[in-house]
């Protein structure tokens, strides 16, 4: 109930203001964000880089309905590929790139509903085009992230679309929607990268699982499939028991040929443990000023982060 509501508080404006005018709150966002600039993101992609993580950077920022700003993220992208070449980072994809489809268009012209048009596929795939060209240039790859339920289909048909160019082209599937474990057989191909999430966002029962044992369960069954097939899993949890169950299905492939993901600013001591033992991980590192849709969700997904949010909030008054 508490994270349906937290999820809930993410779209609305009111609780926007009051979250992101409150000083106390950028203690919490430190936490999970490494700062507003392309500088800041290079600076904390190269610490992550010299204690031995793999890197995923990601422009915050999601639901554009302008031309404008979707062309101007994508070109944010670009600049931040070649900052991250010119310093060394991205040989072998240690440090790669995340997008939001809807960042760079998904949904120009779909008003208040939320759908995929045809204007918005088109303009989302024109733009990751220009960034996977970047980022091969610069010799690393480009994931796309997931969204909500709404979106699944055009993104992962954008991705299948541009993997005949740039088959190092990643995508992300949520195991907390129903679909995930027919989307994964699919995606369970010779090279392909697959990032398996849970997922964080607030779905509707008809698509999504809502008992978090039952997410567990679809999580646990997709990455059998994974790590059984041919692919490259990119397997993004910070659960002990699913971590656990990594290890021992992956028993049987080469390190290099998986990897774990965690988020910036969660379970640090685990992301460097797990790097410890030879095992590649990658931290999902966000950046950027439109960081409220991205803290609400790390909120809704622990106890414990809440706790953290409100002991910030309240040592401020």
């Amino acid at each position: 109930m508490l994270r349906r509501a937290l999820l809930a508080a993410a779209a609305s404006g009111q609780i926007r203001e009051f979250v992101t005018t409150t000083p106390a709150t950028r203690a919490v966002v430190d936490r999970y964000v490494a700062g507003e600039s392309i500088g800041d993101a290079v600076r904390v992609a190269r610490s992550l880089r010299e204690g031995g993580l793999l890197v995923s950077l990601d422009y915050l920022g999601e639901d554009t309905t302008d031309s404008l700003q979707a062309s101007a993220v994508a070109t944010q992208y670009l600049q931040l590929l070649g900052k991250l070449a010119a310093e060394g980072l991205t040989e072998d994809g240690a440090v790669e790139v995340s997008v939001k489809p809807t960042a760079v268009g998904l949904l120009l012209g779909s008003g208040d509903a939320g759908v995929v048009t045809e204007l918005g596929e088109r303009t989302a795939a024109e733009h990751i085009e220009r960034i996977a060209i970047a980022a091969r240039d610069a010799g690393t790859t480009v994931t796309l992230d997931a969204e909500d339920h709404r979106t699944t289909v055009a993104v992962l048909r954008i991705a299948a679309t541009l993997r005949s160019g740039f088959p190092w082209l990643g995508s992300v599937v949520q195991a907390g929607l129903r679909r995930t474990e027919a989307d994964v057989r699919e995606l369970a191909a010779p090279d392909v990268r697959v990032r398996l999430c849970k997922g964080a966002y607030a779905e509707p029962v008809s698509e999504a699982f809502t008992a978090r044992h039952d997410v567990d369960k679809s999580f646990a069954r997709c990455l059998r499939i994974l790590l059984a097939g041919p692919g490259y899993p990119m397997i993004a949890t910070h659960d002990p028991r699913l971590i656990a169950i990594t290890r021992s299905l992956g028993l049987g492939r080469p390190p290099e040929s998986f990897e774990y993901q965690m988020l910036y600013g969660v379970r640090p001591e685990e992301q460097r443990r797990l790097a410890g033992t030879g095992a590649r991980v990658r931290v999902y590192l966000p950046y950027g000023d439109d960081w409220y849709g991205y803290l609400v969700r790390r909120l809704a997904e622990r106890p414990a982060n809440l706790a953290f949010f409100l002991r910030s909030l309240s040592s401020s008054s």
